[in-house]
């Protein structure tokens, strides 16, 4: 199916489920089964009826709507100003219900949040809106407590104490019982477990679950940006001892059922401190002039068994967590590092992608299936991107992974720069196509032995990189064209990203119009290009970083799901993701259903493996956060010790309560308050990005350089604060 077909289909769905919530609350006393909601909504054909009650199905699961007596939905509540929908808290107190199928959000003041805490699914009710006022209500019902555990610092009092919450959006304490403080100490950083709110209490009741440790020292604070996430930093001994019982030997039964490629020269790249290496490539020239290149991926599945312990906490934790000084994996290490890392001279099971590709990169054949493979070599990216500039087998020890340098076999080298030029052949058509070049700039820290930071460096996607890039793109690609394409179609784990909205896409060119450059609305494909212009053009420039990540804010979420409806930002009708199930556990529920479709499997359910996506997407959104967080807190940590010098920044953004400006020599983003800057009486201009100073007319507006110096760092809440110097020019 077309990508506008799918996109057809999905604003068919949404129609669908609008058009149940007209039919039962039109008569919410009343309960009407499929047949009687297909008539009033003239749903005729086949496939509409049949997503009707695959629509009526997911909204009763969900508990948005009930069914009184099996087959036959009613309404939840009787009053149409009852919606049901999840609490966005700000930083203020107040908070907005976002309600699925309601363009806008409900304002809920303060004081009619009724005990509700931000994520919460709740029912709220809506006042009548008066003309030209934002929508009201207050909170009637708590349906779900989205978080139960929070993070905060104890107080302790004679026989009880108190936990106050790190968390901005946490507006109360909680009230801990003598008895439930667990042997914490008065200051500790703990994590809290919400048990009750009594309907006379001030607080909350709590339990202290976990002592995480002094606030501000490092494993504390570390441990701390998990929790806030509900992320594990650890496996529970039983999946460890479950782990230990797995036999990772290589058999020779298990060979012979598999396509063996131990005699075809295969080697990983990846980055110098890498501890598990889930992808190689492998590379042989044919008698016909053209290449056999394998797309060769730890077979995670032979090892993790579906319903099993290790099972059940992989799906759980969906994704490894890359934080600033560690890496949690999912999966515990005699596998993430032993049994399923490609270490070269090592035999090892996988899943491949092996592609037949002519001098143009033109995919001639394909195939997919369970191999066997023996690493000749492992390289680091600084190894490959050598090679690639110096066409050379000799690796200088600067550059080298070994205590020494050395040289490689030619064969390596031929393959590496043979794959290098299809890469870019690949990655041009891409771009032809419609991809968006996103190489935005990663902060990396040196650290010492103490994990304190040394240094600040920023991570580069040089030809290395992007020659890896493409070959998993291309193996993504494919394995999702062949299940995608099947007829009748198959239920499969898709990685979508939608166009972009376009009211982001105007309000991202009223910003970069600041700095001399534009966005061609003419149509889809200008639209790309103008992207990549605008990514190309300021490269190497003082906005590049404010840029980047305003262009990445404009763009949809990718998300994992079972409609399909391609990949805006990759320029692809069909993805998925395949080749990293090491660290992802959609590529391990990929690598099971191409097992089973290969084997002539029927298709699977649908609404099994759109939870599972969803829950997959979830758990993503949270291990980047945590990621984000850990980034925060070591560049604060950095700042420390940089405390009486002056630094040229950017700012970043622009509110009510001050500006934020982001340091170019370092990325290191703080905050500059309004009332700390002298001279004046500033003004936020929300039009203009800017804040104005009402008697000098003083401007400080978005992507303005300014100089600024460390006025206090806060490691516990996470904080930068900056004192406003100036402009440089001034």
């Amino acid at each position: 199916m077309s990508k506008n077909k799918k996109k057809a289909r999905n604003h068919r769905n949404n129609e669908i489920t609008k058009g149940i919530f007209t039919v039962l609350e039109k008569e919410p006393k009343k309960s009407f089964n499929y047949k009687q909601i297909a008539s009033k909504l003239t749903l005729t054909n086949t496939q509409d009826r049949n997503q009707l009650i695959k629509r009526l199905g997911q909204l009763k699961d969900k508990k948005r709507i009930v069914e009184e007596e099996p087959g036959k939905y009613r309404a939840l509540g009787t009053n149409k100003n009852h919606l049901e929908g999840r609490v966005d808290l700000t930083g203020r107190g107040n908070a907005y219900i976002v309600v699925e199928g309601i363009e806008d959000d409900i304002f809920v003041p303060f004081n009619k949040l009724n005990k509700a805490f931000h994520g919460d699914i709740v029912e709220v009710q809506v006042y009548t809106r008066k003309k030209g006022k934002k929508q009201e209500g207050e909170i009637i019902k708590i349906i779900e407590r989205k978080k139960k555990e929070f993070v905060g610092i104890l107080d302790m009092q004679k026989t009880f104490a108190f936990v106050r919450p790190t968390d901005f959006r946490m507006y109360t304490d909680f009230f801990i019982p003598k008895e439930k403080i667990r042997g914490a100490n008065n200051g500790d950083k703990v994590v809290v477990t919400y048990e009750s709110w009594p309907e006379s209490g001030d607080s909350p009741i709590g339990a202290v679950k976990e002592v995480l440790g002094r606030p501000g020292e490092h494993n504390t604070e570390i441990h701390a940006i998990l929790a806030e996430y509900g992320l594990p930093y650890e496996f529970p001994a039983e999946v460890e001892r479950f782990a230990d019982t797995i036999d990772t030997t290589i058999k020779e039964e298990e060979i012979a059922v598999r396509r063996d490629m131990r005699r075809v020269l295969t080697f990983t790249i990846d980055p110098k401190d890498a501890k598990d290496f889930d992808d190689a490539l492998s590379f042989e020239i044919l008698e016909n002039g053209n290449f056999e290149i394998g797309i060769h991926i730890a077979d995670v599945s032979h090892y993790v068994i579906p319903d099993t312990l290790l099972d059940d906490e992989a799906y759980e934790r969906a994704t490894s967590v890359y934080l600033v000084d560690r890496v949690v994996p999912m999966l515990p290490e005699i596998l993430s590092n032993k049994a399923c890392s490609l270490r070269p001279n090592e035999e090892k099971y996988t899943f491949s992608a092996i592609f037949e590709l002519n001098r143009k990169a033109e995919v001639k054949k394909q195939w997919f299936g369970k191999t066997v493979i023996d690493s000749n070599e492992r390289l680091a990216y600084e190894e490959a991107q050598h090679i690639i500039e110096t066409e050379k087998s000799y690796i200088p020890e600067e550059v080298s992974i070994r205590d020494t340098s050395y040289s490689l076999s030619e064969d390596i080298v031929e393959a590496i720069l043979e794959l290098n030029k299809l890469a870019k052949i690949m990655r041009k058509r891409r771009m032809q196509q419609g991809a968006i070049s996103f190489d935005k700039v990663e902060v990396r820290f040196n650290l010492d032995k103490n994990n304190e930071p040394e240094g600040v460096y920023f991570k580069e996607s040089k030809e290395a990189n992007k020659l890896i890039e493409e070959f998993m793109l291309l193996a993504n690609r494919k394995v999702a064209e062949y299940i995608g394409k099947q007829k009748p179609e198959k239920t499969f784990v898709y990685r979508i990203h939608d166009d972009p909205d376009e009211d982001k896409l105007m309000a991202l060119n009223g910003i970069i119009s600041r700095f001399g450059h534009r966005l061609d609305f003419k149509d889809k494909k200008s639209i790309s290009a103008s992207l990549n212009q605008l990514l190309a053009d300021v490269q190497g420039k003082k906005e590049q970083n404010l840029v980047d990540t305003l262009t990445i804010r404009s763009m949809s979420k990718a998300i994992y799901t079972t409609e399909n409806i391609g990949h805006y930002g990759l320029a692809f009708d069909y993805y998925t993701h395949f080749t990293s199930p090491i660290r992802r556990y959609p590529d391990v529920m990929v690598h099971r259903l191409l097992l089973h479709y290969l084997n002539g499997g029927n298709s699977v359910k649908s609404e099994v493996y759109e939870q599972k996506c969803k829950h997959s997407s979830d758990m993503e959104y949270l291990a980047s956060s945590a990621e984000r967080d850990s980034i925060k807190y070591m560049q604060i940590k950095f700042m420390q010790d940089h405390q009486d010098q002056e630094f040229v920044g950017v700012i970043s953004g622009v509110t009510e309560w001050g500006i934020y400006v982001e340091i170019i020599e370092n990325k290191c983003e703080g905050m500059v308050r309004i009332s700390d800057i002298k001279g004046d009486y500033y003004i936020f201009d929300e039009k203009q990005y800017a804040i104005v100073g009402e008697r000098t007319n003083k401007t400080y507006q978005l992507g303005d350089e300014v100089i600024v110096m460390v006025k206090n760092t806060d490691l516990i809440k996470r904080h930068l604060d900056f004192a406003l110097l100036g402009k440089p020019e001034e």
